[in-house]
């Protein structure tokens, strides 16, 4: 599977290569694009094509958003499993093969910078209103439906029965023994807010980050750094091999491996939070479909499907209320947990990653 977050960092590392993504276009329209599912129409003909990345992420959203849409509208859901660059050229060229692009809000920005999307009629996506969706996650051109989460994980049977309660004792290698693993710029941003709240600035001070700090308490660490990841999986892979004790992980990920009995638990204290959202390609054949699949994808009963299906965790504050508590719980998006994180501040991140990457490849290297 290929993990969304992992094709939204190939895209921001590599955007600017629009003439590589013109090429690229033109060979996958003359030999097919990407992956593509159809779900049966009700009638009627339509056809919405949508953006998104595959996988069991995909097949969560087929069940979930895709197929009752169908049945509600009669419009067919056609999905495009396709690289951003690629997608960009298509639509530089005036011909995007998608209407509705499922991305990271901090893609969408890089879009909207490229002139690559509608700009949105608010007046045309009810739910924003019904389902309560945060004005920070309400942008000219792009809505916000759910976002995911970088936390701590460790091991439960590592410490004595402690456990860890902040990034402070993720870099206490003393009183919380045994290696770490934490993201690779393949796999993520580079987590430099993680080493200012280790070294005690509180999370409404994070931006603009102090990198010269942020890198400073990165070293005090680097020796313990096991590994550095790049794809969902192998957090869990290394914990569950007692290669490390404690690991930087995607939140959605601790749940599967504690159903196949590894003793693994998540601490959400100063958990980095990003969004993914929706928008409509510029020059989308199929605008009004666009518009009608997300509306319905962001009421707060189709959020509240997809959190049941994938570990989604939804913009929308009335999804969490037709969850069980159980399910409820399980995410980091509920109520009791939401204020222990913080959003990732897009617009510095945007300015300054290209050269934080370098620099941590270089400090990465030793």
């Amino acid at each position: 599977m290929k993990d969304a977050r992992i094709d939204r960092r190939l895209f921001l590392r590599g955007i600017g290569g629009v003439a590589a993504g013109v090429a690229a276009a033109t060979a996958l329209g003359a030999c097919g694009t990407g992956t593509s599912r159809v779900s049966s129409s009700g009638g009627g003909g339509k056809t919405v094509v949508v953006r998104d990345s595959g996988g069991s992420y995909g097949a969560a959203l087929q069940k979930a958003i895709y197929t009752p849409f169908t049945q509600e509208t009669g419009i067919s859901v056609k999905v495009l499993n396709l690289d951003n660059a690629p997608l960009l050229a298509q639509i530089k060229q005036g011909r995007p093969q998608c209407d509705l692009i499922n991305d990271s809000m901090m893609s969408h920005v890089k879009y909207a910078g490229q002139d690559a999307l509608e700009k949105l009629d608010r007046d045309r996506i009810t739910s924003l209103k019904s389902a309560k969706i945060p004005d920070n996650q309400i942008t000219d051109h792009a809505i916000g439906h759910s976002f995911y989460g970088q936390c701590i994980a460790y091991r439960t049977d590592a410490f004595g029965g402690r456990k860890p309660e902040s990034w402070a004792d993720f870099w206490d290698t003393k009183a919380f023994q045994g290696g770490r693993a934490m993201c690779s710029p393949d796999g993520d941003l580079p987590e430099l807010e993680f080493a200012l709240l280790a070294d005690g600035v509180p999370m409404d001070k994070l931006y603009p980050l102090d990198v010269d700090r942020a890198f400073k308490v990165l070293t005090r660490l680097r020796s313990e750094i096991k590994k550095f990841w790049d794809s969902g999986p192998l957090p869990g892979v290394l914990l569950s091999r007692q290669e490390v004790t404690m690991s930087t992980v995607w939140d959605g990920r601790i749940a599967d491996l504690q159903k196949q009995g590894v003793p693994v638990a998540r601490q959400l204290n100063g958990i980095r939070r990003q969004f993914s959202g929706y928008a409509i390609a510029k020059g989308a054949a199929n605008v009004d479909a666009a518009y009608q699949l997300m509306d319905f994808s962001l009421r707060a009963e189709s959020q509240a499907n997809l959190a049941k299906a994938f570990p989604s965790n939804p913009s929308s504050p009335l999804a969490y209320e037709k969850l069980t508590e159980d399910e409820r719980n399980a995410l980091a998006g509920a109520p009791q947990y939401y204020d222990k994180g913080f959003d990732t501040d897009v617009d510095w991140w945007l300015q300054n990653e290209a050269a934080v990457t370098q620099r941590w490849l270089e400090w990465a290297r030793g």
